[in-house]
């Protein structure tokens, strides 16, 4: 008798256990794709497409942690996929960030989501960090309001003109620094006068201590920018909101002041959000124009600082490039009247374009762009479901040697002709591209003409490996020797 029944636990041991851990295994795939399946499949048209949805909640983060911070070979998240299911249509189900997702990989399949905004509505990981009122989340008269003010403000020619001289004080002075301590890394540094620069010319805020203490806390939101979205104490995603709420609450104190006392008014981009009127002669809310700061210094922080990272790196790597540059900006700098270079100076520099454009190609500083599905969306005979997230995996194009030859060599000569459509989407596409995109390379290209005329570096580490989170760098944040020509 207690043969029998140990032989019937052992059995019911034996089938529970295996069929548990195949249920919790699977378990965004039964909960997500199963009741399609049951249905038919044909709601809507068209078929799910194949892949792997993974455990509960945590879908597929353990994988894509793995590729991007274990092993850190990011793109083999996607050929991963690739080898296992095909490459046809370019579309996989997954589960990441929380939530039910198609990833998109082709440039046919990214043009077709990133020009649908009928189908196709923003999404970010964590909207609670980038704000809901923000211009990266709100769409029609909202976003083609705040947007066209935005393009007014910092990327059209005049007021590029002006920055491009508003900026240079504050770079020259940062260099001149550089050389004076020797050793230093640039990611750091490059922080250090980004955020300087932003804070003046978005909140009107030039005190160095003041601005450390926001680059801080935009440190601690941008850390938590594409992490799971677990609020609970000790996570990525906890702290970013902490530090979030923290830095809203300066511009709020500020935004503030200036309405007690007319005289603080500033010519920056908070007064200019905070003047706009609609058609009917409303104002923006306080929410609206605080979620906009803080979406517009996360994306110009982001994408200026790591530039020119990449920028001082590969020109370390690379001094046939670096010699090239030299020789186009040595002479500019013997015409300029004064130690400041134009707007104008810089449009000419036609290398020093494809030289930025390479480097924001292999910077690749947002890996995928974010869209949620407002219905059901049939593509290529697949399905993507109303509700899903679609996560367009822009980094695997602008590194796929079917589009790029040898795409992980740094060659600006790639841009005497004009990339492929849909293959070079490092600011986005469609009508939600980013409206600082030629502040970001007038920064990089000002940067870049100040280095190469005054100042000589070496990488202390040319061997260093790269870190992929929260955004793409060389470890040790590229460590350099720097001194002044």
């Amino acid at each position: 008798m207690i043969e029998m029944a140990t032989g019937l636990w052992v059995a019911l041991v034996a089938g529970v256990v295996p069929l548990a851990g195949c249920l919790f295994w699977n378990w965004n795939d039964i909960r997500y794709a199963l009741p399609h399946y049951l249905r038919g499949g044909s709601e809507g048209g068209g078929k799910l497409p194949p892949g792997y949805m993974g455990m509960p909640f945590l879908g597929e983060m353990l994988a894509f942690i793995w590729y991007f911070k274990i092993i850190r070979r990011p793109n083999d998240f996607i050929t991963s996929k690739l080898g296992r299911y095909g490459s046809e249509g370019g579309l996989y189900r997954t589960h990441l960030f929380g939530s039910p997702s198609i990833i998109v990989s082709t440039p046919s399949g990214i043009k077709f989501v990133l020009q649908s905004d009928s189908n196709f509505r923003p999404a970010w990981p964590a909207p609670e960090i980038v704000g809901a009122n923000s211009l990266v989340l709100v769409e029609g008269d909202s976003h083609a309001r705040v947007r066209d003010f935005v393009l007014r403000c910092i990327n059209k020619p005049d007021a590029l003109r002006r920055i491009a001289l508003m900026v240079q004080p504050r770079i020259t002075a940062s260099l001149k620094s550089w050389a004076q301590k020797g050793r230093i890394s640039v990611h750091k540094e490059a922080k250090k006068v980004t955020f300087g620069n932003i804070g003046k010319f978005f909140a009107g805020f030039e005190s160095d201590p003041f601005l450390d203490t926001l680059d801080d806390l935009f440190k601690g939101l941008m850390n938590g920018i594409r992490s799971q979205p677990i609020n609970f104490p000790g996570t990525a995603y906890h702290h970013a909101l902490k530090c979030r709420n923290k830095a809203t609450a300066i511009f709020r104190e500020e935004m503030e002041k200036r309405r007690r006392n007319a005289s603080d008014a500033r010519d920056d981009l908070m007064e200019g959000l905070m003047q706009m009127k609609d058609e009917q002669g409303k104002h923006l809310s306080d929410d609206e124009i605080l979620d906009n700061i803080v979406s517009l210094v996360v994306a110009g922080y982001a994408s200026t600082s790591v530039s020119i990272t990449w920028a001082l790196y590969y020109l370390a790597k690379y001094p046939n490039v670096l010699e090239k540059l030299r020789e186009e900006h040595v002479p500019i700098s013997k015409r300029m009247d004064g130690e400041y270079i134009t707007y104008d100076n810089v449009s000419t520099c036609k290398y020093t374009g494809k030289v930025v454009e390479e480097v924001l190609r292999l910077a690749n500083i947002s890996a995928f762009i974010f869209r949620t599905a407002k219905k059901d969306v049939e593509y290529k005979g697949y399905k993507i479901p109303k509700g899903w997230r679609v996560l367009c995996w822009i980094r695997y194009i602008h590194e796929n040697p079917e589009i790029f030859d040898d795409p992980t060599d740094f060659n600006p000569e790639r841009w005497n002709e004009r990339a492929k459509p849909g293959t070079f989407l490092v600011f986005g596409g469609g009508s939600r591209i980013c409206p600082g995109n030629m502040l970001a390379r007038l920064q990089v290209s000002i940067i870049i003409h100040h280095l190469v005329v005054g100042y000589r570096w070496k990488l202390v580490n040319p061997d260093a490996g790269m870190s992929y989170l929260p955004f793409p760098k060389p470890l040790h944040d590229v460590e350099i020797d720097i001194t002044k020509i």
